[in-house]
């Protein structure tokens, strides 16, 4: 779903903030409800760029209908509960007190994410880098032409033992009503070189890993909890790509899962339809479409989602980023480096196009 992993994360949903912050406005028979979720994807690689990442929401992304603010954190935060797995350069409790004093006053919903499970980095992240017992397989094939981002093993009750602490520390800070666990594009399982593997199937790993996060950040914190949801998508039924879609094996976990966790379902290309929308909402779930960094593609996709809305079970849309969050701060404000295109510029293009849509 997204091309670097390793910085922290801001999904900003431009939702609750539009009707929360008093700058919701009719923006005709055309847009998403008033309290649709209205989002934005960035992460901080360093804690660095949070001022101009403020000075970017203050100065136009919340005039412009910003109202829900993911960030994901992973390893990039400076835990206090295992200082091995901290970020020097990483956000602290006051960064994010700070961001948090800044979303209210702007009736931003402030979301911590923590990638889980899959999608740790081509290669070992610091946390498979330091517990390196804990990756599934234990010994991946880096030469494969196939491989991908490699995983920890979910069947291994000290990866909670570890993250679960981590998970606190966020919630902590961020005093957050939601809790993003990622899970996407995990391409990675335990298998029989695997400690604690006997023989479940990637669906019954990949369930069992989300009802996990779901019973502690749901039942014991009283959070609700989002993910991605490619995974869930079966590749033979909706043909989306081998990213956006699943091919091996998970997509039967859609029926092992609890249904009042938020479906984030990602699509950057533009195509007719994109049927994993209505999808998703027959299973029973709440579904946030999310887009890129192609204007037409994020117009298809904002279109379909309009067309496929079952009353609240469509959330809203959210843009992503994976981009540098300073650059995608200055290119929002006005305030690039120089005139070459980017990535970063692309985004906050689709970034304008969208807001005047939703």
């Amino acid at each position: 779903m997204h091309t670097t992993r390793g910085t922290a994360v801001l999904v900003l949903s431009l939702a609750a903030m539009m009707s929360a912050a008093g700058c919701a406005t009719d923006r005709g028979s055309g847009g998403l409800p008033q309290e649709a979720w209205r989002g934005l994807h960035v992460y901080i690689s360093d804690r660095e760029d949070l001022p101009v990442m403020i000075r970017a929401i203050e100065e136009h992304l919340a005039p412009n209908g910003l109202n829900t603010l993911v960030v994901e954190v992973d390893f990039n935060f400076q835990y206090q509960s295992h200082p091995e797995l901290s970020s020097k350069s990483g956000m602290n409790k006051a960064d994010v007190q700070q961001l948090l004093a800044v979303c209210r006053r702007h009736g931003i919903e402030l979301i911590p994410q923590f990638q889980c499970f899959g999608h740790q980095g081509s290669r070992p992240n610091v946390f498979l880098s330091t517990h390196p017992e804990l990756m599934a397989p234990p010994k991946p094939d880096y030469n494969d032409p196939n491989h991908y981002h490699v995983s920890w093993n979910p069947l291994d009750p000290r990866v909670n033992e570890i993250i679960f602490p981590l998970f606190d520390e966020l919630i902590e800070a961020f005093e957050p009503r939601y809790f993003h666990v990622g899970m996407d594009e995990v391409m990675l399982f335990p298998d029989v070189t695997t400690p604690h593997y006997n023989g479940e199937t990637p669906a019954e790993v990949f369930a069992r890993a989300a009802n996990e996060y779901h019973d502690y950040l749901v039942k014991q914190k009283g959070l609700t909890m989002l993910m991605w949801g490619d995974r869930l998508i079966d590749r033979s039924q909706i043909r989306y790509n081998w990213m956006e879609s699943s091919s091996n094996g998970t997509a039967p976990a859609i029926d092992l899962i609890p249904k009042d966790i938020i479906i984030c379902d990602w699509h950057y290309n533009r195509m007719p339809d994109y049927p994993s929308i209505g999808f998703f909402q027959e299973k029973g779930f709440r579904v946030w479409p999310a887009t890129w960094k192609s204007p037409s593609a994020a117009t298809a996709l904002l279109d379909s989602a309009k067309r496929q809305a079952q009353g609240d079970r469509m959330l809203g849309y959210m843009c992503t980023t994976w981009c540098d969050p300073g650059d995608f701060a200055r290119a929002i404000l006005g305030e690039s480096e120089n005139d070459e295109p980017s990535v970063a510029k692309r985004v906050a293009e689709t970034f304008w196009v969208i807001s005047e849509q939703w």
